[in-house]
């Protein structure tokens, strides 16, 4: 078919491609939307000031979308076509380009983050003023906003039944490949399009290239490989942070340097009991990004209102001892360094550091949520909210508020031999797997205030002080106070 021919056939005779949370050419529904639709497609990412001005040089998470569009413009020049990247505010640079391109229609991928919905109308008001349309697909979830509701036709507020729509609910279809029709149209290369280089957006080079992070979809297919060969023994090494057990596959479904189709499909069809947990934490994700869509005051209030003005101590030395990792509990310690200098957390570290936090230092949930927002290369904000206020009770199907993780009892079960204890917090490393869960209680095994902080709260105590914080009771069973 001619050129000519193909632009006729043609709902648009061009369009572009805003790329956002979909950093990659593969099973991508925005981008296979525009090339069913339009003869000739353009690709745009814009490094959005309105975000990056409030960040720090050296950012992970930038230096990790640099290194990603670096490939995907690679992938595109041997296409023939060529990436365009713009450095300001999106509500501005893109009516800006679809103007200058002379397209007919934007396609993106639907975002559900508050801040992302008030820009998206901004862009939409403005490509309507100039005739050209903007379409969103589903693209960083399985099913999303009203997809799945209870018979009544409410959201859901408890994980379990969720779960159970979810997949009641679910058809294959939801999970297959977003591939443009036969006869799709071309990609194109904008006028002077580029990748400006990470020092010319003000950022510079972080440890990213010393982690186990390989950026791009070829990283996040290799991750995703290695995963796969050992998904079977996913329920049983999952809560234990010194094995290989996560996926470690979270930033690349936060930036879409691999769909979450393509994950899903991997091990979908896997009978076997890892896959099948591995399955149910996908569908928490997507609980949290319904909860969201759904209760947007989230961002700053407790789900449960009764629980949104507790009055936490919020001692600020007690907060910078937690985020420096000098607590005293050595797996909390561990945790938190390990969060600040690889930028990543174990799940149930997180979960640990976040209840240590709020009901052992009396800290408020919020502060820890964003301490978090601007430390983890995964952050995205249904999951860190959802997690936080999950661990603070104060959420959405979150843990009881009698549920106070016991510090040492943690670490005693999840790193018996104090392995990740000390790759993390080097100064432990000579004590006994014993006495390394609480060096407190082995006097003269480490000089407490000199080589080690000495515990900077008594977790007992401070458990009665939170549970009174709550309004609660403390005659409870001691199974049902430290799990």
């Amino acid at each position: 078919m001619s050129t000519q021919a193909l632009k006729g056939a043609r709902r648009y005779a061009r369009a572009l491609v805003w790329l956002r949370r979909d950093l990659r050419l593969h099973d991508h529904a925005p981008l296979a939307a525009a090339l069913s639709e339009a003869a000739e497609v353009f690709c745009v990412f814009v490094f959005d000031r309105d975000i990056l001005d409030g960040l720090p040089a050296a950012d992970r998470r930038v230096e990790f979308i640099w290194e990603s569009l670096r490939e995907l413009d690679q992938d595109l020049r041997a296409r023939g076509a060529a990436l365009s990247a713009v450095h300001g505010r999106a509500q501005e640079e893109i009516p800006r380009l679809a103007s200058s391109l002379g397209v007919q229609a934007v396609y993106a991928g639907r975002d559900y983050e508050p801040a992302a919905l008030a820009r998206d109308a901004v862009v939409a008001r403005e490509l309507a003023a100039q005739g050209i349309a903007l379409h969103q697909r589903k693209d960083q979830v399985i099913l999303e906003t009203d997809e799945v509701l209870t018979r009544e036709g409410r959201p859901f507020s408890v994980f379990t039944p969720y779960r159970r729509a979810w997949l009641e609910r679910f058809n294959p279809a939801d999970m297959a490949e977003r591939v443009p029709t036969v006869g799709a149209g071309a990609l194109g290369a904008a006028p002077g399009a580029r990748l400006p280089g990470l020092e010319e957006l003000g950022f510079r080079r972080t440890n990213l290239a010393d982690l186990p992070l390989p950026p791009g979809s070829s990283g996040g297919r290799r991750l995703l490989d290695e995963f796969l060969a050992r998904v079977d023994h996913y329920k049983d090494r999952r809560d234990f942070p010194g094995q290989k057990g996560p996926s470690y596959l979270s930033t690349h479904l936060r930036f879409g340097t691999l769909s979450i189709r393509e994950v899903m499909r991997a091990v979908q069809g896997n009978p076997g009991e890892g896959a099948r947990v591995f399955l149910s934490e996908l569908i928490w994700r997507e609980f949290y990004f319904m909860i969201l869509h759904h209760h947007p005051r989230v961002v700053e209030h407790a789900f449960r209102m009764q629980y949104d003005r507790l009055p936490f101590a919020n001692r600020e030395d007690l907060f910078q001892a937690w985020c420096q990792g000098l607590t005293g509990y050595p797996l909390v310690d561990a945790a938190m360094r390990q969060l600040n200098q690889a930028g990543y957390m174990h799940n149930r570290l997180r979960m640990l550091a976040a209840s240590f936090l709020v009901k052992d230092l009396q800290v408020d949930w919020r502060w820890g949520e964003r301490y978090f927002a601007g430390a983890l290369n995964d952050f995205d904000l249904a999951a860190n909210n959802g997690g936080w206020q999950w661990a603070a009770s104060t959420g959405c199907d979150a843990q009881p508020y009698f549920r106070i993780f016991n510090p040492v009892t943690q670490s005693q079960r999840f790193d018996a031999q104090g392995g990740f204890i000390r790759r993390y917090v080097p100064e432990l490393a000579g004590l006994s797997d014993r006495a390394i869960h609480a060096p407190w209680l082995a006097p003269g095994t480490v000089r407490l205030g000199v080589d080690y902080p000495a515990p900077v709260v008594d977790h007992a105590v401070a458990r009665v002080a939170a549970l009174a914080l709550y309004g609660r009771s403390g005659n409870l069973s001691p199974d049902t106070q430290t799990p």
